[in-house]
């Protein structure tokens, strides 16, 4: 096996540490996740479409959906395509909670690559932003 392969072997255990070292309470990952879902969403959210998104069951997405809207981050609202459905909704609060987040995010990238070259930081968040946009595409057509 050649040295790339192992390096590219390495890269699930490596996704799976930044995971778990994610400078943030699991609460405010599960919130951070929610807001990102919504925000990000090229069309009206809805509880079940926030479940599959998450990789979730739809009691799970109901319930931290049902904190987001108790701290006051999402609010319910009908669908402008279709009035019997409801979608959410990020609050003016949700908005900034987000941006709060991603601060911080961007603080401890900044903190973590303290080292590195400016270059290396730009290059390395232009490839993590473009794998995370081609991941998003990927699972949408169910890996294939």
């Amino acid at each position: 096996m050649s040295g790339d392969d192992l390096l590219l072997d390495q890269i699930g255990p490596a996704l799976s540490r930044l995971r778990r070292r994610t400078p943030a309470s699991s609460r405010d990952l599960s919130r951070n996740l929610v807001l990102n879902v919504v925000a990000d969403a090229p069309g009206e959210m809805t509880v079940g479409g926030l479940a599959a998104e998450m990789g979730v069951v739809q009691p799970v997405a109901s319930r931290t959906v049902a904190a987001c809207i108790a701290e006051g981050l999402l609010r319910r609202a009908a669908s402008q395509a279709d009035g019997r459905r409801t979608v959410l909704e990020l609050t003016e609060r949700g908005e900034a909670e987000r941006a709060r987040f991603a601060a911080d995010q961007r603080a401890a990238f900044e903190d973590i690559t303290a080292g590195w070259s400016p270059e290396e930081r730009v290059q390395f968040a232009r490839l993590l932003v473009r794998y995370a946009a081609d991941a998003a595409q990927w699972s949408r057509s169910d890996g294939e």
